[in-house]
């Protein structure tokens, strides 16, 4: 009976219970209100600039009310001016909160901003700029209130002061100075007046700390004008003493941007050092004095005018070598057809002048041999005949008449050349398809006769010149093929990546990704930095020329080849155009790479810039030793993997070794041992094997040469090439291992020049040594290039940016345009570099023109 009441009478049990419950939050919301109506709410008519004195606690808040003329051909900043008087007021700041016609702006002072790892500095000094309302009316009174509160039950003194800023609006080509802080920042309108489309917004100081920030934002509200939002919108850049951004007209619909400086807390983005370790996170750490004085001035940039100036310029300097080049061809061929005119009547000439053959006079001690060795007099005297008359003489017609017995031997020799000619023409011909460069490997004896050709104190050219010309040709073609290859797969993801940093760099607004010279940066499109970009096209053009030139000689050796000409078979350097193509292959993909870092430079691409300045250093060394070297030069598989292992480690360099002894340690130990190996392959000519007893042969070879008799080197002229050499390559790891210099990359350049120089002035001097000499075409080109590569260092030593340091610090060394207010000096730098490279490949094309007709055993190897 019991436990059936409880179950009647349960429902209004709950019933009861929930409306206790009811009853009880009523009472404490009643009393919550009751509280609240007893909260003083004062409204104060306020004007501007009047500082108010007052006192805010938790029972009382204070609006003021402020009203002003807003004119829409006048437009003038409001400012915001709070100081807290109290003491103790971090734990309960006075909150501020600016309501305005579409806008609405609130802080706290004091103001608490955050650095790195949380660290809390406050400013009891704040200063805001409030944000414009767009007015539709030719004149329109707006008004705003300030409401000042706080949770602080003590009293909290302050002092509140509102005022116009006169100077708000920037005018072109005026210097205006103003002072900012970290809670203290500045911001200002510029309005793009007639005619002008782009305009550069400039910011110095003459201080380099505190970091500050310039901003360019839309004309829009909120503002964000704190070290912690600046970043949320429009684009900035990080300043130490200058700040430059270029700011178009299409980019604003309202045609007017701001300009906001703000000051940031810390000094560790523009590269300065963090003065306070706080031992405990929760630390307020007082900043001290960082206030900053700045200037700022807006000009207009250049206008489209400029721009196709710029372009023509730049056409216009290398087109002059296309049409340069189509001149000296011209005349060349004019020459040749006289030439082959001469030829064709020899009754009026001599007979060095028509070509004809010629016997050089011969003792009478030599005629027994001369018989003796019919078979290779033939050659030799047939070479020896159409030798240039600078280092052979000629016989007259007399000469020959009055001996008969040298005569009938010359047309002996001359039916015999013939019959030789056709025979060995015919048999290359057949064995075109069979010859392959590792049949010359499977002979027995081929080693032995390696080492009995090689090892010779005195080496001429057609000593290492045995191997079939065609196999070689295709060997060398290699080259270029490979390059191609590597520069297909290499531009590819280039151009993907650095396309996604230019539309981060748009999208975010963050110009400190890129290293541009700011100051004279001119965008095209979605590009930053044009000018930059497009000054590359010098090396495009040249390397195209250079090839065009390359693909002409080629043609006409082809030609004297297919028509057995001598001069081409037996005479002069061996002509393999491969490297050739490679180089400026090369240097067109040098162009196109440096093109892509330029459109957003940083540490990080870096490598896009170098890697085929590398390749090309590498290949102008490979042909300097091909052209003495052709049968032992480096195939095209071992070359690239050598260079593709020097771009590897200027990528680790890059990325590892800023400070890392460790890294440098072990790449000055491979420096030396990569030198010391080379070294050796080159003296003894590759006849070395590098097994388990080259330590032992090594020992055998100081001991007899060194202490049991004291003899010389065998190979003196290779041996003092290499002796310096060595000193070079070591004198650069001990300073890079002594220095550990940050830019990695240009370090290991200067190794791959500094070898590069070393060998060609000693391939000039022994050249000369040899009694060899340079024709005016080589001269001319060897002191056009020298003079330009002057020009060209002095404008790459100017260092208009660096990604070595911050991006602030990398702006103090920014500077104006000197070329028609389109080009800067590194811009003067790629037009001279294009053509200074382009110069030396003509030289390592033309230095050896002539020996075009010399017998190769008569030039020496060195």
């Amino acid at each position: 009976m019991v436990l059936r009441s409880c179950c009647k009478f349960g429902p209004v049990l709950v019933l009861f219970q929930l409306g206790y419950v009811a009853l009880l939050l009523l009472c404490v919301t009643h009393l919550r209100f009751a509280r609240a109506e007893t909260k003083t709410v004062v409204q104060k008519d306020a004007e501007f600039d009047v500082t108010y004195n007052d006192t805010v606690t938790s029972d009382n808040q204070t609006i003021y009310a402020f009203n002003h003329t807003v004119s829409r051909n006048k437009t003038e900043g409001v400012r915001v001016t709070v100081d807290v008087l109290s003491e103790g007021a971090e734990s309960s700041p006075i909150l501020f909160v600016v309501r305005q016609k579409q806008a609405v702006l609130s802080f706290q002072v004091p103001l608490i901003l955050r650095g790195l790892y949380q660290r809390k500095y406050p400013y009891a000094h704040v200063g805001r700029t409030l944000c414009q309302p767009p007015t539709r009316t030719l004149t329109e009174t707006q008004y705003f209130f300030v409401d000042v509160s706080t949770l602080s039950s003590l009293g909290t003194h302050y002092q509140l002061r509102i005022s116009r800023v006169d100077s708000f609006t920037l005018h072109t080509d005026k210097k205006f100075s103003f002072t900012a802080s970290p809670s203290q920042p500045q911001y200002f309108k510029y309005v793009f007046p007639d005619g002008v489309d782009t305009a550069i917004v400039k910011v110095n100081s003459e201080m380099t700390f505190p970091c500050s920030v310039m901003s360019i934002q839309d004309i829009q509200c909120p503002v964000y004008d704190l070290d912690n939002n600046v970043a949320f919108i429009g684009m900035y850049q990080t300043m130490t003493k200058t700040a430059a951004i270029t700011v178009q007209r299409k980019d604003f619909p309202s045609n007017s941007f701001y300009v906001v400086v703000v000051v940031k807390t810390e000094d560790e983005a523009c590269g300065g050092p963090l003065r306070f370790y706080p031992l405990r996170p929760d630390e307020l750490i007082d900043a001290g004095n960082r206030s900053k004085t700045l200037d700022v001035v807006v000009s207009p940039a250049i206008n489209s005018d400029v721009y196709v100036m710029g372009m023509l310029f730049c056409l216009g300097i290398f087109l002059s070598f296309y049409l340069l080049t189509f001149l000296v061809a011209c005349v060349e061929n004019k020459r040749m057809h006289r030439r082959r005119e001469g030829l064709l009547n020899p009754a009026d000439m001599s007979p060095a002048e028509t070509g004809k053959p010629s016997v050089t006079p011969v003792s009478p001690y030599e005629y027994g041999s001369f018989a003796d060795n019919a078979s290779t007099l033939s050659s030799e005297a047939i070479t020896d005949s159409i030798a240039s008359d600078a280092n052979y003489g000629y016989m007259g017609q007399e000469t020959l008449k009055r001996r008969p017995f040298l005569t009938a031997i010359h047309h002996v020799a001359i039916c015999i050349e013939r019959s030789l000619e056709s025979v060995t023409g015919r048999s290359r011909q057949e064995s075109l398809s069979s010859i392959e460069e590792d049949d010359y490997d499977t002979l027995a004896d081929i080693d032995s006769d390696k080492n009995i050709v090689r090892t010779k104190k005195y080496l001429c050219v057609s000593d290492l010149a045995r191997k079939d010309k065609r196999v070689l040709s295709k060997k060398y073609q290699i080259y270029f093929w490979n390059i191609a290859t590597i520069g297909v797969f290499y531009a590819l993801p280039v151009i993907q990546l650095v396309i996604t940093y230019q539309t981060v760099v748009n999208v975010t607004g963050n110009q400190d990704i890129c290293y541009y010279n700011f100051l004279c940066a001119h965008p095209l499109g979605n590009l930053s930095a044009f000018n930059n970009i497009l000054s590359n096209l010098g090396y495009v053009m040249l390397g195209l020329l250079f090839l065009l030139i390359v693909l002409q000689r080629d043609i006409i050796h082809s030609r004297a080849l297919d028509r057995n000409d001598l001069n081409a078979l037996e005479c002069g350097i061996p002509k393999h155009f491969g490297l050739f193509y490679a180089m400026g292959t090369a240097l067109m993909m040098e162009g196109l790479l440096s093109a892509c870092y330029h459109v957003c430079p940083n540490y990080t691409n870096f490598q896009f810039d170098t890697s085929f300045m590398y390749m090309i250093a590498g290949l102008c060394v490979l042909k300097l030793y091909q052209k003495r070297h052709p049968d032992i030069n480096a195939s095209a598989y071992t070359a690239y993997a050598c260079l593709a292992a020097v771009i590897f480690f200027s990528v680790l360099g890059v990325v590892f070794g800023k400070g890392n002894m460790v890294f440098w340690i072990v790449f000055s130990v491979l420096h030396i041992l990569a030198t010391m190996l080379l070294s050796t392959q080159l003296y003894y000519m590759g006849r070395w094997r590098l097994d388990s007893g080259i330590l032992r042969r090594i020992v055998y070879v100081i001991y007899t040469d060194c202490i049991r008799q004291c003899s010389g080197p065998m190979y003196i002229d290779r041996m003092v090439l290499l002796v310096m050499g060595n000193i070079v390559n070591w004198s650069l790891a001990a300073y890079g291992l002594l220095k550990t210099p940050n830019d990695f990359a240009s370090y290991l350049l200067a190794i791959a020049i500094c070898n590069l120089l070393l060998y060609f002035a000693f391939y000039i001097i022994m050249k000369l040594r040899s009694g060899e000499r340079i024709q005016c075409m080589a001269m001319v080109c060897i002191l056009f290039t020298a003079v330009v590569w002057g020009f060209a260092l002095f404008f790459f030593f100017q260092g208009l940016s660096t990604w070595q340091k911050t991006p602030a610090e990398s702006r103090e060394h920014n500077r104006d345009c000197i070329v028609l207010s389109f080009f800067d000096d590194h811009d003067i730098w790629h037009f001279l570099s294009s053509i200074a490279m382009f110069g030396s490949f003509l030289v390592l094309l033309t230095m050896d023109d002539d020996l075009d007709n010399v017998q190769r055993d008569k030039i020496f190897v060195f």
